[in-house]
């Protein structure tokens, strides 16, 4: 669930696209449709990044975060893992016998 941290909210425009800078601040850059469009800071509010975390604007158009998910996929019992490992040996071996 995502935390609402700015208080300043932030109106859309079509053809661009809305990230939080390193700066702080809320960024707008136009999108490939919208050639004429050129780059702009939004709004006044800084947001001081914390480690960990993915920033956003959400959908009601204030900043937001949520903790990033780290350390690859998610890590099963040994048992599943064997499991798993034995069924992938007998598929190579069942596809080296095809190949003769």
């Amino acid at each position: 669930m995502a935390q609402k941290i700015g208080s300043e909210k932030i109106d859309r425009e079509d053809g661009y696209l809305y990230y939080l800078g390193k700066d702080g601040f809320v960024w707008r850059t136009p999108m490939k449709t919208n050639p004429r469009g050129r780059k702009a800071k939004v709004g006044n509010e800084r947001v001081s990044r914390e480690e960990g975390y993915l920033y956003f604007i959400d959908n009601n158009g204030y900043i937001a975060r949520t903790k990033m998910n780290r350390g690859g996929r998610a890590r099963g019992s040994k048992s599943s893992r064997k499991a798993s490992k034995k069924s992938s040996r007998s598929r190579s071996a069942s596809s080296k016998k095809r190949r003769r």
